[in-house]
């Protein structure tokens, strides 16, 4: 096996895996998303560019495009589109399960959000993106991607601080 292929595995695991598990409800299906997105990568390993993009946003844009398959598997969403192109009811709303890592308070405060803002935050935090980055994945600008995060970092702090019960 390719050694450059190992060591971005190594690098970038964790990272895939974090992004699944902001999206979607089990940990079985982040783990078998983050394999397959693997495979898929190795299988296109030969055609990786690092002139054209870092492998962080290429390895994301696989995974995502996997995640957005899995959602239509289940009747849920379209082939990848720039995300302010696809309905936000067709992102996905999962909730991610306990045994995913997120803490059970911030996955209930995830739900809270549109699935396109809960997208850009899993893209963020999930698969630790820069804006930048986001912004190129995405297809929405920078400001865009720096308002939603803003936006829903904002909804998310507020989710949490109120009382159990309110």
């Amino acid at each position: 096996m390719n050694g450059d292929f190992v060591d971005a595995y190594d690098e970038q695991v964790w990272n895939i895996f974090g992004f699944f598990a902001y999206r979607v409800a089990n940990r079985g299906d982040a783990e078998d998303l983050t394999q397959q997105t693997f495979e898929r990568a190795l299988r296109a390993w030969s055609r990786f560019d690092p002139e054209r993009g870092p492998l962080d946003v290429w390895l994301t844009a696989i995974a995502r495009n996997l995640l957005i398959d899995h959602y239509r598997r289940e009747g849920a969403a379209p082939r990848q589109e720039p995300l302010d192109a696809v309905p936000e009811e067709q992102l996905g709303s999962e909730l991610p399960a306990a045994d995913l890592g997120i803490d059970p308070a911030l996955a209930a405060a995830l739900a809270t959000l549109s699935p396109r803002d809960r997208e850009i935050v899993a893209l963020r935090f999930g698969a630790d993106l820069s804006g930048p980055q986001i912004a190129e994945l995405s297809g929405l600008s920078l400001a865009n991607v720096q308002q939603i995060l803003s936006r829903s970092l904002r909804k998310l702090r507020a989710t949490l601080e109120q009382p159990a019960g309110s």
